[in-house]
């Protein structure tokens, strides 16, 4: 099964299905001599896994990571770093109703077809568990990041109906409620209606935005590896994402060109001064050293107690419900993940860009 690995310079390769005995990932292209611990990565996996609040699949999984190779006495050697995470909590029997049919929403018909075969238990490899190795490679791109003074954060701001009011917007509080919701006064009310959807045996879709500060102009290598289709096509490879834009995005269509277009003066460090961000951070392909701004909109979950038409692997009509521990909110979860896809994105553009400043002759 090809398209397992993501990158250039910095690349990683996923591993694993949802109930098998673990998964993992192996990283390629990180710089030697970089401190690197488990605890550096267990920080980040421990906001994505599951069970920590009735908002998310009650699955008990630790996510425990192990560094089985390319550190040596707590530093990067430049060689391949395997991460494996093992699965504590599989449930597989919860699966059985489902071996032979098709859930509507899931991959599940779309692997049969291509492969003639699928893991059905909790959907293998097409699982959302898949995105926790993705997290631990973004730990490691992280400490490339942090180097050059580049943050990453992100948060929830839709779930379903209900948007960010951006006039309380405060990244303190995103670490403070359940939802990575930037509002803390809006957090009661979110809780309430999360509660009305699981109950209904439903689920809810949501957008998350991620920003990344501290980019600095000239990354990204137009024209088909441009830094904003290069973070497009990384937001597209998280489970249940089925929308991208940068910076104003699809709302650029509604407004004039002088509205649109961010406007520049000379600060007083000869450096350029931009007076807005529509942009998202990006012109042409290539940061212009201002934020880097993605949202991606997260479908509501497919795996829900409310019966659906769906068929089987014998070609009949069937009437398909699916058990078992599921997000009412996928999105909740994703915040993590969209952080770690650009911070790899970015981690990867910078080598790049780092190698091509050494090999050029001075200005």
């Amino acid at each position: 099964m090809a398209g397992n690995s993501f990158g250039t310079l910095f690349r990683f390769t996923t591993w694993g299905e949802s109930h098998g005995p673990a998964i993992g990932v192996v990283v390629d292209g990180a710089p030697p001599r970089i401190p690197l611990s488990e605890s550096d990565i267990q920080a980040f996996l421990d906001r994505r896994k599951p069970g920590q609040s009735r908002y998310t699949t009650q699955r008990r999984e630790s996510d425990t990571v192990k560094i089985l190779s390319g550190i040596f006495e707590g530093r990067t050697t430049g060689t391949p770093i395997m991460l494996m995470i093992e699965n504590e909590d599989q449930r597989s029997k919860d699966y059985g109703d489902i071996a032979e049919k098709f859930r509507p929403g899931h991959a599940d018909y779309t692997y049969w077809k291509k492969y003639g075969i699928r893991d059905h238990r909790g959907g293998g490899r097409s699982s959302a568990r898949e995105t926790a190795s993705r997290v631990a490679a973004g730990a490691i791109a992280r400490k490339i990041l942090a180097q050059a003074g580049i943050t990453v954060r992100g948060a929830m701001v839709r779930m379903g109906p209900h948007a960010v009011d951006r006039d309380r917007w405060d990244w303190q509080e995103v670490e403070n409620n359940p939802f990575f919701w930037p509002d803390g006064s809006a957090v009661e009310g979110l809780g309430d209606y999360l509660d009305g959807v699981r109950k209904d045996g439903s689920s809810v879709g949501a957008v998350i935005e991620i920003v990344a500060s501290g980019v600095p102009a000239g990354l990204g290598e137009p024209i088909y590896d441009k830094l904003d289709s290069d973070l497009a096509r990384a937001m597209m490879t998280i489970n249940a994402v089925k929308g991208v834009e940068i910076g104003n995005g699809f709302a650029a269509a509604a407004i004039r060109g002088e509205e649109n277009a961010d406007e520049m003066r000379m600060a007083g460090d000869g450096e350029v001064d931009f007076l807005s961000n529509n942009a998202g951070g990006i012109l042409g392909g290539i940061s212009t050293g201002q934020d880097v701004v993605v949202r991606f909109a997260v479908k509501p979950t497919s795996s829900i107690l409310t019966p659906r038409r769906g068929v089987d692997i014998h070609g009949k009509d069937a009437e398909i419900v699916t058990k078992g521990r599921h997000d009412p909110c996928v999105g909740i979860r994703a915040v993590p993940v969209g952080e770690a896809m650009m911070a790899c994105v970015l981690a990867d553009h910078l080598m790049r860009q780092l190698a091509l400043s050494a090999a050029a002759p001075p200005r």
